[in-house]
């Protein structure tokens, strides 16, 4: 279980496609403290931690497995070695609930359809898939990239939809959002109450 709080931006350094898909994460975690078999959200996606270790210049690293559902799935289809990484760590017993709380199962992926200043902050208009924004409210939460931000307005059409949120400066800088443009595919996690909200409401009494 996570909280959307993005604890460290790390760096892959390699990824290796085979039955599953290998990749090695940089990250400034004390690795000789990430345990074999811990969860590590990268970019919201919660996976294993398979290895681990320092390379010669002492630069932590930990590596991950992904399956073929995953990667499907997630826009970690499209990364590569150099790109950077939204990562956190579980949420433990007592530790401060700053964000809301966030599975790592995505749902889906959304687009960036725009981008534009407002204020101190940018505003960001994503169109995730149309079966997700029943359960996207104003006012509400949702992980993107495993970020966890409130949803600022959301528009329905017949067709397809958007939803938008403000990135303040402290985000564009501490996660992956100011490296994002039109067009990019984030991660989307709904918020898991919406989810239960929803399927209740599905039952029939």
């Amino acid at each position: 279980m996570f909280t959307g709080i993005v604890t460290d931006v790390g760096t892959i350094r390699a990824i290796e496609r085979r039955g599953d898909t290998r990749m090695v994460i940089g990250t400034a975690y004390p690795v000789e403290r990430v345990e074999i078999g811990a969860s590590i959200a990268c970019s919201g996606v919660c996976l294993t931690v398979v290895d681990k270790g320092r390379a010669p210049d002492g630069a932590a690293w930990f590596a991950v497995d992904a399956s073929a559902e995953t990667m499907n799935c997630t826009n970690l289809k499209a990364c590569k070695p150099g790109d950077a990484i939204n990562l956190e760590r579980p949420l433990r017993v007592g530790d401060e609930l700053g964000g809301h709380i966030v599975s790592g199962h995505v749902d889906g992926m959304a687009r960036i359809a725009a981008i534009r200043p407002e204020g101190d902050s940018i505003r960001y208009t994503f169109e995730p898939p149309r079966d997700l924004l029943r359960y996207i409210a104003p006012k509400g939460s949702v992980a993107l990239d495993g970020v966890s931000l409130t949803v600022n307005e959301v528009v329905e059409n017949h067709e397809s939809g958007s939803f938008g949120v403000n990135i303040i400066p402290h985000t564009q800088q501490a996660t992956t959002f100011g490296k994002l443009g039109v067009g990019d595919q984030v991660n989307i996690e709904v918020d898991t109450v919406a989810r239960y909200v929803a399927r209740l409401v599905q039952v029939e009494p």
